[in-house]
């Protein structure tokens, strides 16, 4: 990673540190709603006028650096794989991958072996 990706990234991480949660509209007063964030809708609602006295609402304001967006907490970029084949595109000073759930477990071992033969990083081998 190079010096002002770096930055980036731990700008991203402190962007992180401070967003606020952001929570569904009157979340508190019914169970059945859920924390789950819901854009505000309502002709009269306060929360859509953003009044001061209610919770944040999201904006793109509150996004992380763009050319960091999407990497994984290690800094890599989080490929998704389903077979042997799919490792020789990856770039692996760049790129780790996530082994499908999908996958079997003589699959797995057969992806795990040739990544660690093309020294790819894996985000979630389970040592099978």
């Amino acid at each position: 990673m190079d010096r002002e990706t770096l930055r980036l990234f731990k700008l991203k991480i402190e962007m992180a540190r401070k967003r606020p949660a952001f929570l569904r509209q009157e979340w508190f007063r019914y169970k059945k709603l859920g924390e789950t964030w819901r854009r505000p809708k309502g002709k009269h609602s306060k929360m859509r006028e953003r009044k001061k006295y209610r919770p944040p609402m999201v904006d793109s304001g509150y996004r992380g650096p763009k050319k960091v967006r999407g990497l994984h907490p290690s800094g890599y970029r989080d490929i998704l794989v389903y077979n042997v084949k799919q490792l020789m595109e990856i770039n692996p000073e760049m790129d780790a991958i996530r082994i499908a759930g999908s996958v079997g477990k003589r699959k797995r071992k057969e992806i795990y072996e040739r990544a660690k033969s093309l020294g790819i990083k894996i985000l979630n081998y389970r040592g099978e």
